[in-house]
């Protein structure tokens, strides 16, 4: 192993914190050439605990996987808390959300399987599939309204507008809300950082909170045939979610279910156009799209990491010795570069024959909606390339707006024309 002191510990705390707006791929080929478990500045300013960073696919896997030595819940441990390092809470009176609640994201077994299995049956493959026809309208109605001026935002016009009016309609979310709920899902995702926190966050995250608990109210009195409806059903029924629990798990479909997704139309169609020779196979071939979607997340996904784990006892890692309640950070947009795992992994290939990539996480806590994402993917490449096959950047390569956060990368505006 190479000395950690080639990594300058700004550059990695500027990645963590959402600051960086540079490429991060350098940064992290630099960690992947020191080891698979590096060591690294905490990030929560706990000088008595060590934190560390996992950068390559077998040891990521591994951690993510076993549930047993590194879990998502540190007060499991000893009690302590670390979402209050994010987030303050000015009003301990305000419903939970997906990030102050008890969610899937922060819950181990047996919480998780409960938890999970009470949404797992909308987000079959089967269910997804036949939500196909409904995406397929979504994407031209969206396109239709841009098609004549010759150009548009893919963010804005595109990628954010056709995920969440999937998940909206899924939830029985009213029209007239959407809008509002992209304000607070953005605030909330781009900002909080590691060690960084704006100071509007809390009243985004409460005012989500106290509108989702009104939503839930009106679905009691009302219910309809969407999915809020059938979670609080199988509460009332089987006694198996609290209320903080249900409003914690429809606040993170919401986000979730919208915020990914819209990352990963925006920051393909750019990674297409950023490599034409790519853009030209695939649109001289559109069968290719499904393959080329799984390019897409492997070589530049929406997530930088997953949800960091604690080890829950001394235990030897890669060489390194981990202490109980060590925080260890997961970069997956690392380990799918990893070049022991992928001939020229720097290379995007949409032909890439992919065994397995990290984009949606691994083991227990792999994402619910990943089929759900992949297939509105699917379908927006391909409406995107049919109907505007002239499709190219509408503003310089280097003007294009990069958003670092917490765990995710994503693009602010995406400018084209066709």
């Amino acid at each position: 192993m190479k000395n950690s002191e080639q990594v300058v510990p700004n550059e990695v705390l500027g990645l963590l914190s959402g600051e960086s707006v540079e490429n991060p791929f350098p940064l992290l080929a630099k960690l992947r050439a020191i080891g698979s478990v590096v060591p690294i500045p905490n990030p929560l300013g706990e000088r008595d605990r060590q934190a560390w960073m996992v950068t390559q696919m077998d040891v990521a896997m591994q951690v993510i996987k076993d549930h047993a030595r590194f879990t998502v819940d540190p007060s499991s441990i000893d009690g302590r808390n670390i979402r209050g390092n994010f987030v303050s809470h000015d009003d301990s009176s305000a419903p939970s959300t997906f990030f102050t609640g008890k969610s899937m994201l922060f819950v181990d077994e047996p919480d998780h399987r409960r938890l999970r299995k009470l949404v797992s049956k909308a987000f079959t493959p089967r269910y997804v599939e036949s939500l196909r026809p409904r995406v397929q309208e979504i994407a031209d109605e969206l396109l239709d309204q841009v098609q004549e001026q010759g150009k548009m935002d893919i963010v804005k016009d595109y990628a954010y507008p056709l995920p969440i009016n999937v998940i909206s309609e899924m939830l029985g979310i009213p029209q007239s809300d959407r809008k509002q709920l992209q304000v607070w899902s953005g605030a909330i995702a781009q900002g909080i950082g590691w060690g960084r926190q704006e100071p509007e966050v809390a009243k985004h995250l409460r005012d989500f909170g106290e509108y989702t608990a009104k939503l839930v109210d009106d679905k009691r009195h009302n219910p309809a045939d969407d999915l809020i409806s059938q979670l609080i059903a199988v509460g009332e029924d089987e006694d198996q979610l609290t209320e903080e629990e249900l409003i914690s798990m429809i606040t993170l479909l919401i986000f979730a279910g919208h915020e990914t997704t819209s990352n990963l139309i925006a920051t393909g169609t750019f990674m297409l156009l950023d490599h034409p020779k790519q853009l030209k196979k695939l649109k001289a071939d559109i069968g290719l799209v499904p393959s080329a979607v799984e390019e897409l997340l492997r070589y530049n996904g929406p997530a930088t990491s997953v949800g960091p784990r604690f080890a829950t006892e001394d235990v030897e890692l890669a060489g390194q010795q981990i202490k109980k309640g060590d925080m260890l950070l997961v970069l997956v947009k690392s380990a799918n570069r990893d070049e022991g795992k992928f001939d020229q992994s720097e290379d995007l290939d949409i032909t890439r024959k992919i065994n397995r990539h990290l984009a949606f996480g691994h083991g227990i806590h792999m994402c619910l909606g990943a089929p759900l994402a992949r297939m509105e993917g699917e379908i927006a490449f391909s409406t995107l390339l049919r109907r505007m096959p002239d499709l190219q950047l509408g503003i310089p390569k280097e003007d294009v707006s990069w958003q670092f956060t917490l765990s995710t990368q994503g693009l602010d505006s995406l400018p084209v024309k066709f």
